[in-house]
């Protein structure tokens, strides 16, 4: 549990194929709010319960999938420190300037082993319609649509999982909450930053550099049920739930956006303590681990991912 170092997961980068449709999803169905748009076209958006400026972006591009994932370091003081121990550890580090996205400061920037890019900042401006944190109310304003309370975590497909296990747990402290072990080796790993079951995850494709889900926090079990009612009514496309998890004991729902990119409500879940032990799963059980009600897994689960 990180009191210092890498805080939380902070941002993720998605591309999107149709901006207008992609933001009537984010906003007017997952219930995000809409922070602005910058002047090479990229949309910011925030969850109604997160501090800082913004936590999604939103790129038009011609193929969907996520460029760069962002996490939250404590200061300044740790985003150098890092760096000299991610490139001790192997990896090349470049930078980003400060206010290449609105509001935030420096970043450092590197490709993990399988094949995505993750960065590190340290600081990031206040939003304006930040959680109340005078006399506060539970909410600034009525959450709407599927009600998102925040960014939470992505799961993320490529080679190499065992190198990101390495990297996440040596070089940035990262703990590692779960895994899925094959005779073959490592097939799936979950990873946390905080006290949350994960804060970043990790599943073994051919492929490099492959986005499986972002996945959004919702308060309980019955917002996961309103988010279904939500997909309903407006004909989104879904991929399973609402049901469980047996790993990580979330509450889910998979959908999609009108690009093709996977999104996930989530609530629930355990709370990691850095003296658990890890939770091993073998391949004959993957299909509770993954969902738990159902027992199985689906075919588009496995397959599809931008």
């Amino acid at each position: 549990m990180a009191l210092t170092g890498v805080l939380r997961p902070g941002f993720i980068q998605i591309r999107v194929l149709d901006l207008a449709a992609a933001e009537a999803h984010y906003v007017d169905r997952i219930g995000l709010n809409k922070v602005g748009t910058g002047a090479d076209g990229r949309l910011y958006l925030k969850a109604w319960d997160e501090f800082d400026r913004h936590s999604i972006i939103l790129r038009k591009a011609d193929t969907a999938g996520m460029d760069v994932m962002g996490f939250k370091v404590a200061s300044d003081a740790d985003l150098d420190g890092f760096e000299k121990r991610i490139t001790d550890w192997g990896l090349t580090v470049d930078h980003v300037p400060e206010g290449e996205q609105p509001g935030v400061g420096r970043r450092i920037g590197f490709t993990i082993p399988s094949g995505h890019r993750i960065e590190l900042y340290a600081s990031m401006e206040l939003s304006e319609t930040h959680p109340p944190i005078e006399n506060p109310h539970v909410w600034p304003k009525e959450p709407h649509g599927m009600k998102a309370t925040r960014f939470d975590h992505a799961l993320l497909y490529g080679p190499d999982i065992e190198k990101n296990l390495a990297f996440f747990t040596e070089a940035l402290d990262f703990a590692l909450a779960e895994k899925v072990d094959t005779p073959d080796g490592v097939l799936g790993i979950w990873l946390t930053c905080s006290n949350k079951a994960h804060d970043i995850a990790f599943v073994r494709h051919a492929e490099p550099g492959r986005f499986h889900h972002v996945s959004f926090h919702l308060e309980s079990w019955m917002d996961v049920g309103h988010a279904a009612d939500i997909m309903a009514r407006y004909d989104i496309s879904i991929d399973v739930g609402p049901t469980r998890h047996g790993i990580t004991r979330g509450q889910t729902i998979y959908f999609f956006d009108p690009s093709g990119n996977r999104n996930e409500v989530f609530a629930g879940g355990y709370i990691h303590y850095p003296d658990n032990p890890i939770r091993s799963w073998g391949p004959e059980e993957l299909g509770r681990g993954i969902f738990y009600y159902e027992r199985r897994l689906n075919d588009a689960f496995l397959s599809v991912v931008t």
